[in-house]
């Protein structure tokens, strides 16, 4: 599936780390219509006034990494066909889902 085209009303976006914090990186955002967001430098830190509106959720990702090493299975790979592996994989995101969608609020 191609990468929708941005346009004026809904930008593009993206979060990277400063691991990522290079020219070539910048110029490539630009070049394909990229927002990107990189987070600043130490110095720079304390300029930066934080806004809960607009802060990453990068935490979402890594909690989910988290919960898929509860599953021996992906901890070490030991299907050989790539299919089953996507089924195991759907299966455990599934089941992740499912006991987050039963955790109070």
């Amino acid at each position: 599936m191609p990468r929708p085209a941005p346009t004026e009303g809904e930008l593009q976006h993206l979060c990277v780390d400063l691991g990522y914090d290079y020219d070539e990186v910048r110029r490539l955002a630009e070049e394909f219509e990229f927002t990107l967001h990189l987070p600043p430098r130490k110095q720079d830190a304390k300029k930066v006034k934080r806004s809960a509106r607009k802060k990453a959720r990068r935490w979402v990702v890594e909690r989910t990494h988290s919960w898929l090493t509860r599953f021996r299975r992906f901890l070490v790979r030991w299907e050989r066909r790539a299919d089953t592996y996507l089924a195991m994989l759907h299966f455990a995101l599934g089941i992740i889902t499912w006991f987050h969608a039963l955790l109070p609020r």
